[in-house]
């Protein structure tokens, strides 16, 4: 097996960068030589940052496959075959990162930790820990752990990962292949990298900082030592790490581990608007200069947005002092936002900058379980459809999550789909689906309304 070798020169390069870029208070890192030279080092740094950093491993029941026979109950009864649920227990491992030594809370990443029936922590002084799970948020990937019976623990330092600028040197710190505490490093490589398809809500650091299975709920550091990013993902075209890792940065994560923390899940609210991208064209309609913004199309009735005065063609340009470019920008951070919180928008109105605050509301409808409604919509989360919500769609039942791998995903429904018409029968709203499938165990014909193009499923 061919290893890579780093050369001598390179790596004297970049410390020699380190020492120009580093101030005197970040770049106490010398360690001295026999010839009395000292040399940089990230050590004194990482040996201040790496305790918070542990290895998480998971035991999980995954009910075994066996021949398709044995789950045909005609099958089993003519041969007089008991009905048993064969199990075999799968182990993964994963990467966490202690926020709250005092209360023994990690975060993490959810789908480190999904279906787990057992978490262990394993610290970097040996000790191994059981963990509870607090609670997690698939749109992020995230998930809050606590530590039973945790003493003399060491939290890492929280930095503003707004303040991040490509080209800033950044250290993942995480347990890849399970190998134990690996360090690599890198730089930020992009901010703000959305429509990636990973995650529900995505903003996300960029890095070529080496990143693989197992370094996912680990943490992306900056030379302080402070966590700047939860690594999660990497693109992998051919299998293995080129360079593009994908973390996401605290200005997401402090909101949703505080949540999770005080109730258990993260209770997002709405603004009540439908929005699309400006584009040159549509800032050449409304008499805009900026180029970059996001334009309002529909208002939601006596929704926080129309509460606040905001119209159909407002392009909104800032929120809370912080540029919009894009409608996921608005999205992220309105989905960030707990209900309650106040947000000011920066609009532009027939030319004129406008200024207007909106406080976040609930969301006025509830979410159900599809197993309510079928066994093959188990795993999905639907709710009626808000007026306005959609462009695309004014009725129907909506999904509002799909948990991967369960009957409903595998029959190919997908958060964001609309169910507007079942066994024939068209339906408006979650009455109307229950009152067309009449036998819960009974397979559905489905019609299904997924960004604007409509088709069949048929779900058995």
């Amino acid at each position: 097996m061919l290893k890579a070798k780093p050369s001598i020169y390179s790596v004297a390069g970049l410390l020699a960068i380190l020492m120009v870029v580093l101030s005197p208070a970040q770049a106490a890192l010398p360690s001295a030589t026999g010839d009395g030279q000292a040399l940089p080092s990230l050590a004194p740094m990482l040996e201040a940052a790496s305790p918070a950093v542990v290895n998480i491993a998971v035991e999980t029941r995954v009910r075994a496959a066996r021949n398709p026979l044995m789950e045909d109950p005609f099958f089993r009864r003519f041969f007089n075959i008991p009905e048993q649920q064969r199990e075999r227990r799968a182990a993964s491992a994963g990467s966490g990162v202690i926020v709250d030594a005092d209360n023994g809370y990690v975060l993490t990443n959810a789908h480190v930790v999904k279906n787990a029936d057992t978490i262990e922590v394993t610290l970097t002084d040996g000790r191994e820990l059981t963990a509870e799970l607090v609670g997690t948020d698939e749109e992020v990937d995230l998930a809050v752990l606590k530590l039973e019976d945790a003493s003399d623990l060491t939290q890492i330092a929280i930095a503003d990962s707004t303040t991040l600028r490509v080209g800033d040197f950044v250290v993942a710190i995480g347990n890849p292949f399970g190998l134990g505490q690996t360090v690599t490093s890198g730089i930020v490589s992009a901010l703000g990298r959305t429509g990636l398809g990973i995650e529900g809500y995505e903003s996300f650091i960029q890095t070529d900082a080496s990143i693989n299975p197992g370094n996912s709920g680990g943490a992306l550091v900056n030379l302080r030592g402070e966590l700047v990013g939860i690594n999660t993902a990497i693109l992998a075209p051919a299998g293995g790490n080129v360079g593009i890792g994908f973390a996401i940065p605290t200005e997401m994560t402090e909101n949703v581990m505080h949540q999770l923390i005080e109730h258990g899940e993260v209770r997002r609210g709405m603004l009540g608007v439908t929005i699309q991208d400006l584009t040159p064209e549509l800032a050449d309609a409304f008499g805009v200069e900026r180029q970059r913004g996001v334009v309002i199309t529909q208002v939601v009735e006596d929704s926080a947005a129309e509460k606040a005065g905001v119209k159909s063609g407002d392009v909104v340009v800032a929120v809370d002092g912080r540029p919009v470019n894009r409608a996921n920008d608005l999205r992220n951070k309105v989905g960030m936002s707990p209900v309650g919180e106040k947000v000011q928008l920066s609009i532009l109105r027939d030319g004129k900058k406008k200024s207007v605050t909106a406080v976040i509301s609930e969301t006025s409808q509830e979410t159900a379980g599809g197993e309510a409604v079928s066994s093959y919509l188990e795993g999905a989360s639907l709710r009626d459809l808000r007026k306005g919500e959609l462009q695309h769609a004014d009725q129907g039942v909506f999904v509002d999550k799909v948990e991967q791998g369960s009957p409903a995903w595998r029959a190919g429904l997908r958060q964001g789909d609309v169910i507007i018409n079942a066994n024939r029968k068209d339906v408006v709203n979650m009455d109307e689906l229950k009152g067309a499938i009449q036998d819960k165990d009974a397979a559905l014909l489905l019609r299904v309304n997924r960004n604007g193009g409509v088709f069949f499923v048929v779900v058995r």
